[in-house]
């Protein structure tokens, strides 16, 4: 098979793998090194968004979709009738050094079914990893999804060349994973996490430590694919951030498969859903709110409004907020206002009072803010809190969308 024709398989293969983002990389520069190519800046390299707006690409590839496993969720499953492909780890290192310097990419994440045994293929992802580092003097972004069942030594030295690793746990509920993949061990990608967990935290708290994985780890949940509705989900992420200090939890939406098994629903759940998970996770990450109050009585958030909106508006007693006098996690829990408006209205409410004019100037969004606040302007607040239709006017308009005239 042509190496063009492998990369389109493995390519699209590679897509359902949501957890490819990252921070905290330590090769900033290529600067001063003999024969280093690469660098990262800022919050690392992915399909994702730096700080500045910059738009970051990687090569997001599977070393091979052949695999032993037969997880009933997943396209590359051992029973699936899809074109198989798998690179050597030579082809893989090359196709990374020839975008990376034709400026297409700044980085990798490399993921793999299991092929032989889950030892043989964390090997084959780490011949890739060494070979870039050792072999290229490689110092761009390098991101490996490894093997929960492979050895604790291998895990440690994949975490000598990569920048983040990171282990699935699949499912949100471990019932879910017993069911829909029964070759997986709950118990095995929980030991990984924590080994990983405590290997990262001996590296950065000791200066003596070789270099680990300073990206951290995260890990990827399929939601739909399982009746755990997304107050489970949550509990389960915090459970994670808790005890094994992810960076990120990665929610993909389940996509139906050819020939699927009837254990799994038979559509796919809202791209919604999983927008409105990643904005409970982040409030819960940098917000201050607890897994368990973001999410309503029913156990599903609101696909219609944010989950912070949705919050305020059941919570409305605690509201309006004097932007003039409140604590920084009080304002943090405004509709409308982010991490990085609340800092700077703390830092000019220091030598004057703020006025709704100000709140503009710092491209908030006013209609949402103006009823949950109150400013050195005259008082408005508590009649707006009060109206009975105040969800839907701060509800997103539907708006129509324009198809293209064919000529």
């Amino acid at each position: 098979m042509e190496l063009r024709e492998k990369l389109e398989i493995l390519a699209d293969a590679a897509k359902y793998d949501a957890s490819c983002a990252s921070s905290g990389s330590d090769r900033k520069t290529s600067a001063g090194t003999k024969n280093g190519i690469g660098s990262t800046e800022g919050m690392g390299i992915c399909h994702a968004y730096a700080p500045d707006g910059r738009c970051i690409s990687l090569l997001k590839i599977l070393l091979t979709n052949f695999c032993v496993y037969d997880c009933l969720y997943c396209v590359n499953r051992r029973s699936s009738n899809v074109r198989r492909a798998r690179f050597t780890p030579e082809e893989v290192v090359r196709l990374t050094l020839g975008f990376y310097r034709r400026n297409y990419i700044e980085g990798l994440f490399l993921s793999s079914g299991i092929i032989q045994s889950p030892d043989h293929t964390m090997e084959q992802l780490i011949r890739v990893a060494r070979m870039l580092r050792v072999d290229h003097g490689f110092r761009g972004y390098i991101h490996l999804k490894t093997i929960p069942d492979a050895s604790p030594d291998l895990l440690t030295e994949a975490g000598l060349y990569a920048d983040r690793l990171s282990i699935n746990i699949e499912l949100p509920a471990e019932q879910s994973l017993d069911r829909l993949a029964p070759e997986k061990d709950a118990g095995a990608i929980r030991r990984s996490m924590g080994r990983l967990r405590l290997r990262i935290e001996e590296a950065k708290s000791s200066p003596k430590e070789p270099r680990f994985a300073p990206g951290g780890q995260s890990t990827q949940m399929i939601v739909g694919a399982d009746e755990t509705d997304d107050q489970g989900i949550l509990a389960t992420s915090d459970r994670l951030y808790t005890g094994y200090r992810l960076r990120r939890v990665y929610y993909s939406a389940f996509s139906p498969i050819p020939d699927s098994s009837s254990s799994l629903p038979p559509g796919a759940p809202p791209l919604m859903r999983e927008h409105r998970l990643y904005q409970a996770d982040w409030l819960m990450r940098f917000y201050g709110f607890d897994a368990g109050e973001i999410v309503p009585s029913g156990g599903l958030l609101d696909l219609q409004i944010d989950p912070k909106l949705a919050w305020a508006l059941v919570n409305r007693h605690l509201f309006p907020v004097d932007v003039n006098k409140a604590d920084r996690e009080s304002l943090l829990r405004v509709p409308g206002m982010g991490v990085r408006t609340v800092d700077r209205l703390l830092s000019i409410r220091r030598h004057k009072a703020v006025r709704m004019e100000d709140l503009g100037r710092l491209r908030v969004q006013l209609s949402k803010v103006a009823p949950f606040v109150t400013t050195a302007d005259p008082q408005i607040g508590r009649s707006l809190l009060d109206r009975v239709d105040l969800r839907q006017r701060l509800a997103p308009k539907p708006a129509q969308l324009s198809l293209p005239l064919l000529a």
